[in-house]
């Protein structure tokens, strides 16, 4: 699925639901974020988003557990979690998008590029999808973002269903 087409999906089920998102990145550094505002009609949504690149700001700023930092390091799926959960908190938003992982050009604390975890997390649950990605450092950010959107999506059609 194209960026933009994943981007005004997630942003018009978001209108339709009159419902918020707020974003914690790492490797995609505000991509998720301009990605969003792109779309016409996004100001209802978008409540607003951390780039927490450096590990500490993880901690810090989204409140990703010191100790799950210095247990895992920061590519990892329960870190992702926590950061969506974070930004959702923080952000006073229903629903919270995170990307962490590695986009290259060199592996990074042992973990190998286009490994990305993208979570949401929302108001009955969090989802976490761990992605193997090909291709330059571009490729794995861009294919981070429309993964994250993509789950976003399909989240809230889950929440649609179940309700």
């Amino acid at each position: 699925m194209d960026i933009s087409v994943a981007a005004a999906a997630a942003v018009h089920a978001l209108v339709e639901r009159r419902q918020t998102v707020a974003t914690a990145e790492s490797l995609t550094g505000g991509l998720v974020a301009a990605t969003i505002v792109e779309i016409p009609g996004v100001s209802a949504v978008y409540r607003g988003g951390l780039v927490v690149y450096a590990t500490e700001l993880k901690a810090r700023l989204a409140g990703v557990p010191e100790g799950l930092l210095a247990e895992r390091g920061p590519v990892d799926g329960d870190v992702a979690a926590a950061l969506a959960e974070g930004a959702r908190e923080r952000c006073g938003a229903d629903w919270g998008l995170a990307t962490t992982g590695v986009a290259g050009p060199e592996p990074q604390d042992g973990k190998p590029v286009g490994l990305v975890f993208v979570a949401v997390a929302g108001p009955s649950e969090t989802r976490v999808r761990e992605l193997k990605l090909d291709g330059n450092r571009a490729a794995v950010r861009t294919e981070s973002v429309t993964a994250v959107l993509q789950l976003l999506t399909d989240s809230l059609r889950s929440a649609s269903t179940a309700a």
